[in-house]
């Protein structure tokens, strides 16, 4: 079964194979065609729609996306949605910089990764979110994972999303659980046609 990962980040693209071949072996992840879509929606849910929207469109083939990215209580959910660029830039190290700039002296570090992965196919369009709450660390640590990663201490451990490995990020984070639903939900849907 073929099935249009609409990304073009290579780590995103790694880990959600990963996953979901967990729940579908079958699964076949093909790479987007053309240019990626101007990320334009008011909400993770909105800008994972138009990724898989766009991607459905222009290969006829089921397309999957998600959006994600952190929200820190102390700053009113930011970056959120605006994660990938929060300094202005597509650079991991400067956004999580800004954060741990920002966050400098806050006692109040709650924070939570969202993932809102969305499907678009001859059915229609389907999105699930899920959250995985932690806090802001007060440096970075760990050399795994990407994006926020290493500023973020997940709820029950001791160590960064960027310490754990791999196999153990995935089981527990935003991304994991929201693709694992969602792969089931493709897996029921096709397999039954």
């Amino acid at each position: 079964m073929d099935i249009v990962l609409a990304t073009h980040n290579a780590h995103k693209r790694e880990e959600v194979e990963a996953i979901m071949r967990e729940v579908w072996p079958e699964i076949r992840l093909v790479e987007p065609q053309g240019e990626a879509p101007e990320e334009d929606g008011q909400s993770f849910r909105d800008n994972a729609l138009i990724k898989a929207r766009v991607a459905y469109s222009d290969s006829g083939l089921p397309a999957i996306a998600d959006d994600s990215g952190i929200c820190v209580d102390a700053l009113n959910g930011e970056p959120g949605i605006d994660s990938a660029h929060y300094s202005g830039e597509r650079d991991d190290t400067k956004n999580l910089e800004l954060v741990l700039e920002r966050m400098a002296g806050r006692t109040d570090r709650a924070a939570a990764f969202v993932c809102v992965a969305a499907v678009v196919d001859q059915f229609g369009e389907d999105a699930v979110e899920c959250h995985w709450p932690g806090e802001v660390a007060t440096s970075r640590a760990g050399s795994g994972g990407f994006g926020y990663d290493p500023i973020f201490r997940p709820d029950g451990f001791e160590m960064s999303a960027a310490e754990l490995s791999a196999e153990e990020k995935n089981a527990i984070s935003h991304r994991g659980q929201a693709f694992r639903a969602l792969a089931q939900l493709l897996k029921g849907r096709y397999e039954s046609v």
